[in-house]
């Protein structure tokens, strides 16, 4: 053992539980005050920000900050306002993860799908064991409870200073009034229908949608409208919920009561030091902000390893690589929802035990992948298509936000007279321990399929404060790619002093420790050939995946914000004074 852990040691794994237990035994929900809804708070920024996934949300930001509204207030309406213009991720019908700093306080709602009242550990088996390939994915026995329009109402219900309604109309009238259809949304509708014809109702609502044309959604302004005037009860009961039971009955397993049952849950966000700052980000049924933390401290932890390393050379990547295959191998035994199981978040994140993993990373060349064993002991996946928008007001508060409803399109279904494209998220379970989801990761009986159930995901709003400031905002789409992905943009910046912008749009890859010795690269930014042929004679193998994230983030220099959405999607950032 080195001097360094010996050191590390001496303060004891027992340290991390102790503080674990403080968090959980005050208990910031009831403790916290509700936050202030006045306007007598100083301005501490020169303007308000957002980083958003298109140029509607945008707009939606700047109408509400300009009638007063905060942070969430934005976040919220552009949660709606996405779901209409942003149909292939933007949704009611999914599922995410909100992360917020509020007056000083970090806080976390996870108003993640759940698994139906009906739903079975076996339900994607055949009778010979296996999983029944697609079931997971496409029609209505893929869709989980949807949650974003309760957890919409939560935060907006506790932290927003306009009136609900407000935050909902901009909403409303897109979908009332249509929008234009770009090309991107063009071609993400013409691949979705290829792989949802005949399985689904998908091309009876998006089939009319045309580049340049005006596309309205008149079922979905309606159901919106029921939700302005009803708040969550407008969704999860009454004619929306009626709705959706009845395009589920006899196809799905979603009820009434399943809807009825639903709520979004505050829990306690993950906090870490890191570099200087404190990292406040997702925890479980996240798998992405225990992954980002250990990355990150792994990477400090082996800083003479990579010292004189140049950013993305053969050797960077590899040490990377190396560092991933330990979190993943983390990831697949140890994290579910933690309400159904008791995740060691404590244990994971602890100083000490991130210090042991590093140590194994092989320098030189890759571990073997059978030998990248979960790093506490044997005790027990998503699509990329998510969306993510970053939020900052000018009193400083702030809001990261990626919801989802996994596929583009979901699982193809409309349910029929409400407009609401519906999740395929069941997919995010483990069908069958052991066996990869359709994004490649696989999972234990810690992510098996119950009733009430979270699956788990990577999704991870992440924020950085310093001195109890923002400093950055930050998260994106992209699966399994997510933590990682915030990890090399946060690492760009922050260890290799990028500009944001240039720190967003480099080149990005990803390792996830099966399949062996596999690394993605993205044709965006493709690695230098040489490089590839250097890693290829260290053993490695190469991947070209179509996506890599579409990162938002804002950073805060000063009282100065500072919002970049990334070049590879159609977001669009905006300084609102």
């Amino acid at each position: 053992m080195s001097s360094k852990l010996e050191q590390r040691m001496r303060s004891s794994v027992l340290g991390a539980f102790t503080a674990a237990a403080l968090f959980v035994s005050t208990g910031f929900v009831e403790t916290t005050p509700a936050y202030a809804k006045t306007d007598t708070q100083p301005a501490v920024l020169t303007a308000s920000a957002v980083a958003v996934a298109d140029k509607y949300a945008a707009a939606t930001a700047e109408q509400i900050f300009k009638q007063g509204g905060n942070a969430v207030d934005a976040a919220v309406s552009i949660a709606f306002t996405l779901a209409v213009t942003y149909p292939e991720a933007g949704n009611i019908g999914g599922g995410g993860f909100m992360t917020l700093y509020v007056d000083h306080r970090p806080y976390f709602l996870d108003y993640r799908e759940r698994a139906p009242l009906t739903a079975t550990k076996n339900m994607y088996l055949d009778d010979k064991g296996e999983v029944i390939k697609g079931m997971s994915l496409y029609g209505h026995r893929a869709v989980g409870v949807p949650g974003t329009v309760a957890g919409m109402w939560e935060a907006q219900k506790r932290f927003g200073k306009l009136k609900w309604r407000q935050v909902l109309a901009p909403a409303i009238a897109y979908a009332q009034n249509g929008f234009e259809v770009d090309d991107q949304l063009q071609d993400r509708r013409d691949k979705a229908s290829k792989e949802f014809a005949g399985k689904t109702n998908f091309d009876l609502y998006f089939g009319s949608m045309k580049q340049g044309a005006v596309f309205k959604q008149p079922d979905l302004a309606a159901t919106l409208q029921r939700v302005a005037d009803n708040g969550a009860k407008g969704f999860y009961e009454g004619r929306t919920a009626e709705l959706i039971a009845t395009s589920m009955k006899g196809h799905g397993l979603i009820t009434e009561r399943d809807l009825k049952e639903y709520k979004a849950v505050w829990r306690q966000p993950i906090l870490a030091s890191w570099n200087g700052y404190r990292i406040i980000t997702a925890p479980p049924p996240s798998s992405g902000g225990i992954g980002l933390v250990q990355l990150l401290k792994m990477k400090a932890d082996l800083k003479d390893k990579f010292a004189n390393v140049p950013l993305d050379s053969a050797q960077y990547i590899h040490l990377v690589a190396e560092i991933e295959k330990r979190v993943f191998a983390d990831r697949a035994q140890y994290l579910g929802d933690p309400d159904f199981y008791k995740v060691p978040v404590a244990q994971l994140t602890n100083d000490d035990y991130i210090l042991k993993r590093s140590q194994e990373v092989n320098p030189e060349t890759p571990s073997d992948t059978k030998s990248v064993q979960p790093g506490l002991g044997t005790t027990m996946p998503e699509k990329a298509e998510t969306t993510h928008y970053s939020v900052v007001d000018k009193w400083g508060n702030a809001v990261s936000n990626t919801y989802t409803i996994n596929g583009y399109f979901g699982s193809g279904v409309v349910a029929e007279g409400t407009g609401v494209v519906l999740n395929d998220e069941m997919d995010d379970f483990s069908s069958k321990p052991g066996v990869a989801n359709m994004f490649g990761v696989v999972g234990s009986d810690a992510n098996a399929i119950a009733p009430k159930k979270r699956p788990l995901s990577s999704m991870t709003p992440t924020i950085l404060t310093k001195d109890d400031k923002v400093a950055m905002v930050i998260g994106t789409p992209g699966g399994s790619r997510i933590f990682t992905s915030i990890f090399q943009v946060l690492s760009n910046v922050y260890d290799f002093s990028m500009p944001l912008p240039e720190a967003v749009g480099a080149t990005r890859f990803h390792h996830q420790l099966l399949p062996p010795n596999t690394i993605y690269q993205e044709p965006y930014h493709a690695l230098d050939p040489e490089v590839v042929k250097a890693l290829e004679a260290k053993g490695y193998t190469f991947t070209m995946q179509g996506f890599n994230g579409d990162i938002q983030a804002i950073r805060i220099d000063g009282d100065t914000p500072e919002p970049m959405s990334d070049p590879r999607g159609r977001g669009v950032s905006r300084v609102i004074q």
